[in-house]
């Protein structure tokens, strides 16, 4: 049976034909997640690896547990590496390759914002939170697509972007600005990089996680949040990866370009406060 990846748009199954699972893979993906050893980023990784497919992490310190399966096989690698440095970028996906001779689904979580007053906040913040959130992903886009364009199969490029980049974010300017670039980019890059490569979005509300909690006061903070939230709780990192597997695997392969809202209906966190 040939090879099918993420990136190859196939004939629709004829009238009559029973139709593939949506979420069916073929064949083991090698997948990047930026900033997946943490939060959404942990849950990206280990629900991917669940699949039976092969994990690449990266981050600026290798933590003191890597994502896992049930399993042990197959389990998460790790390569240090700041997204912010196109050189360490660069680094970063020859590793992958040279270790598994491709790369078939890049997600870009890393990114994140403290909060801080628009009128005050200086221009050098205001340009690394951009790095971050909109110029880290383009760098990685850029050369995972040069790998995924060599490949007969092609390759998925999906990137994480927030509410705050769809309506006013007040507390964290910068960050949704960003992530409202982010959606754009995803849009932009899916003509470029067509046919080969599938390029797509999803766009996460609130998400309960630790860190989360930690930072903004505790249980209080979420269950204000997902008293805003139409389905009546706030978003976990496994709603996420659904949609991120979904949108890896055969059953998305004539979608790109697409934004996929995560979010339960929207939601309506207080104000000044950071996002992850």
């Amino acid at each position: 049976m040939a090879r099918r990846f993420p990136g190859e748009c196939h004939e629709p199954p004829r009238c009559g034909s029973a139709p593939a699972h949506p979420i069916d893979y073929e064949e083991a993906m090698i997948v990047l997640v930026t900033g997946g050893t943490r939060g959404l980023g942990l849950g990206l990784s280990e629900a991917f690896l669940g699949e039976g497919h092969d994990v690449v992490v990266c981050g600026r310190s290798e933590p003191d547990t890597l994502p896992a399966a049930a399993t042990p096989d197959p389990a998460a690698t790790f390569v240090p590496a700041d997204v912010r440095d196109p050189d360490q970028v660069d680094a970063l996906v020859r590793a992958v390759v040279d270790r598994h001779g491709r790369l078939d689904v890049l997600i870009n979580n890393a990114g994140g914002s403290p909060p801080a007053d628009a009128a005050t906040v200086s221009p050098r913040f205001v340009s690394a939170i951009i790095t971050l959130n909109l110029v880290a992903p383009f760098v990685v886009s850029q050369r995972a697509n040069a790998v995924m364009q060599e490949q007969a199969e092609g390759g998925s490029i999906i990137n994480i972007s927030s509410l705050c980049g769809l309506r006013p974010s007040p507390g964290t300017a910068a960050y949704g600005a960003a992530k409202a670039g982010l959606i754009n980019l995803t849009a932009s890059l899916a003509v470029e990089f067509a046919p080969k490569v599938r390029v797509n979005c999803v766009t996460a509300g609130a998400l309960e996680t630790d860190e989360l909690r930690s930072a903004y006061g505790g249980d209080a903070y979420l269950e204000a949040v997902a008293a805003t939230v139409p389905l009546g709780r706030m978003g976990r990192p496994p709603d996420v990866a659904k949609a991120c597997l979904f949108l890896a695997s055969e059953g998305a392969s004539f979608i790109t370009g697409a934004n996929l809202l995560v979010h339960g209906g929207g939601d309506d966190p207080p104000p000044v406060t950071g996002q992850g």
